[in-house]
């Protein structure tokens, strides 16, 4: 099992490319599905996530064929025949997302049976809302030993759907049923996140009639086939607030490029309330901290367009070094503090109550063993370990390869001291 050592005290200095949205990519992936033509998609990030989905579409009959072309790295997805509608536990197990498989296979070929995507280290994340909204467009479903069986054999039919609370993957998944369906769909209360707004596009680019993108009420009118299409996929945002993030941990100089400015106003905005100087480019943005101590703020997670909940861990370790108390609260996700005995490790102060962390600033952090608990967790630590005296070493980084794409290499290039070690063995 590898590590990543980092030997802190380097400001970064340089530019870091952005590469495309994981939270995006995946689920363009799965959309696949519903089309019997090519679909290619452009600005795709290579990693753990992307491949393990990849590989189940492989089993459902997808040829997926990853390449590098004029306009970079790019996949070609054709679903020319689905010879399979079984997605087996040992395949959804890696990567919850890859559950969404089933409303395009449902409403491509009627039927389809998907493992459930069993637990989450950060918190329950229940698919209640996903089967709500499917049986509501006529599927009948039956849950069986961990599996989900669903029929459709008249095919599916628009609804009216109302979430009692705003969430991400049932909106993506309705919408990925919905555009085949007889008739309109009407999502209320529906999840604004851009990857939702990309995936939406992409569908209409293949000839889907998607309205209200971007709003809290989406609108479907089913159509009886999708073709293929070009889809470039859009910057991930998240990335880009990790190396903004890094950069002013470490009182750097970092021009973040292949963005889009807009996706990060949440952030960027604590950013300037803390201390940092945040400048839009041409292409993305440019991060500076010129000596200084980082001021205290405090940060509540939120809805898109609010502070994302996969940015807390990050923001949290910017503020163990703050000039005083800050107090991060997370409203999203239970047990997505699990970073914080690792920062501790390091030498952070933080004292947490519930969903509130109160974080107390100390001069400085110092290197350490530490163990990544999930995605967002491990880069947490990645940045504290920028920034920390000596060396920090952490482990299960398997983490890190699901969402961040040549992080060694792209740190390393703004002079970064980051270095894989290959094949330890997991001592915690």
């Amino acid at each position: 099992m590898d590590r990543i050592a980092i030997t802190g005290g380097a400001r970064l200095n340089g530019a870091i490319p952005i590469s495309g949205a994981k939270n995006s990519a995946i689920k363009l992936m799965a959309a696949s599905l519903l089309t019997e033509q090519p679909l290619r998609l452009t600005n795709m990030p290579r990693l753990a996530d992307t491949r393990f989905l990849g590989e189940l579409l492989r089993g459902l009959g997808v040829s997926v064929t990853e390449q590098d072309g004029a306009d970079g790295t790019e996949t070609v997805l054709h679903a020319a025949e689905i010879t399979s509608t079984f997605a087996p536990y040992d395949l959804v197990r890696q990567m919850r997302a890859s559950f969404n498989v089933l409303g395009p296979l449902l409403a491509r070929t009627g039927h389809a049976r998907v493992s459930l995507p069993g637990g989450c280290t950060i918190g329950a994340r229940p698919v209640d809302l996903h089967l709500q909204a499917l049986s509501a467009l006529g599927a009948v479903i039956e849950l069986e030993e961990g599996y989900v069986s669903a029929q459709a054999p008249k095919g599916l039919r628009g609804a009216e759907i109302t979430f009692p609370f705003v969430s991400v993957g049932a909106t993506e998944h309705a919408l990925l049923a919905a555009v085949l369906a007889q008739g309109v769909t009407v999502l209320h209360n529906a999840a604004r996140e851009p990857e939702i707004g990309d995936l939406a596009h992409c569908l209409n680019a293949m000839g889907a009639r998607v309205e209200g993108i971007d709003t809290p009420t989406l609108t479907i009118t089913g159509v009886g086939s999708l073709s293929g299409a070009d889809w470039s996929v859009i910057p991930d945002r998240i990335e880009a607030g990790t190396y903004a993030t890094a950069a002013a941990m470490t009182g750097g100089d970092v021009t973040l490029t292949k963005m889009r400015p807009a996706l990060l106003t949440a952030l960027t905005a604590k950013l300037r309330e803390a201390g940092v100087t945040v400048d839009e480019t041409p292409d993305g943005l440019r991060i500076r901290r010129d000596g200084g101590r980082l001021q205290p703020v405090d940060v509540t997670t939120e809805v898109y367009p609010g502070f994302a909940t996969d940015l807390q861990a990050q923001f949290m370790a910017l503020m163990t070094l703050a000039e005083g108390e800050s107090v991060i609260s997370e409203t999203i996700f239970e047990n997505r503090f699990m970073h914080v005995p690792e920062l501790m490790r390091l030498g952070a102060d933080i004292t947490v109550h519930g969903g509130e962390a109160r974080v107390r600033g100390v001069e400085a952090l110092h290197g350490a063993e530490v163990m990544a608990t999930d995605l967002r967790a491990s880069v947490s630590l990645v940045i504290a370990g920028l920034a920390a005296e000596g060396e920090t070493t952490i482990g299960r980084v398997y983490h890190l390869d699901r969402g961040f794409e040549r992080l060694e290499e792209k740190l390393g290039a703004c002079g970064a001291e980051v270095r894989r070690l290959k094949g330890y063995e997991d001592g915690h």
